[in-house]
């Protein structure tokens, strides 16, 4: 297509498959934690994980700019004992990414895992199995809707990420400007026509892997 920035949708869905990738055994080991566990802080742990929902992009962005740039004592640390740049760079975009996305993940993760019944893995437990065998072949298999369902909003939701992204790496093309910053950048030049073509690109991404993932769900959900 004519005026598709191919490179920054490349470079986004880069950044989606990485986001997710990294995030997966994380979101799977704190969403479990969070269900299967009860303690005083456990309400302030949530709002936590929350928080990146209700906290502007550009905020969280510009604290981790803050908190990680050159100038702060980690981002010259790392700068200066492993030449390692932690902002305006690829590796800053998934800092943030990664970040950002943590409630698409993790929230689901723990509504399924908290849909699990207590007594299956007693049950399992008594059975002989052993604690990775209970989560592998039991609870792993029940909470795999919720699961998929995370792991779907999360890589979408890359796709689209506008203000951290641009506060963390800047608008380099090739290798930091993502596809919604190339957008941005298109209807700033005026060039509406190549916006609208990437931007229809990405919405129709977006419905056909939120589409798949309600398909898949629904019939997981039918056949048990």
């Amino acid at each position: 297509m004519t005026g598709m920035d191919w490179t920054s949708l490349l470079l986004s869905l880069e950044l989606a498959a990485v986001t997710l990738v990294v995030l997966l055994p994380l979101g799977l080991w704190l969403g479990r934690w969070l269900a299967r566990s009860d303690f005083k802080a456990k309400a302030l742990v949530e709002a936590t994980v929350v928080l990146p929902l209700v906290l502007p992009p550009t905020v969280l962005g510009y604290y981790l700019l803050v908190s990680l740039g050159a100038g702060s004592p980690l981002g010259r640390w790392m700068l200066e004992t492993f030449d390692i740049r932690l902002t305006f760079n690829f590796l800053g975009l998934l800092i943030a990414s990664v970040i950002f996305n943590i409630p698409f993940l993790v929230q689901p993760v723990q509504r399924a895992f908290e849909a699990i019944p207590a007594n299956l893995s007693e049950a399992a437990a008594v059975s002989g199995l052993s604690a990775w065998q209970t989560f592998t072949k039991v609870e792993l298999p029940l909470a795999w809707p919720g699961i998929l369902s995370g792991m779907v909003m999360t890589f979408v939701h890359t796709l689209g990420e506008f203000g951290v992204v641009l506060m963390m790496g800047g608008s380099i093309p090739g290798e930091t400007k993502t596809v919604a910053i190339s957008i941005y950048d298109r209807v700033q030049a005026f060039d509406l026509q190549s916006a609208d073509r990437m931007a229809l690109l990405l919405l129709a991404l977006s419905l056909v892997a939120v589409a798949a993932s309600f398909f898949a769900t629904a019939r997981m959900v039918k056949t048990r």
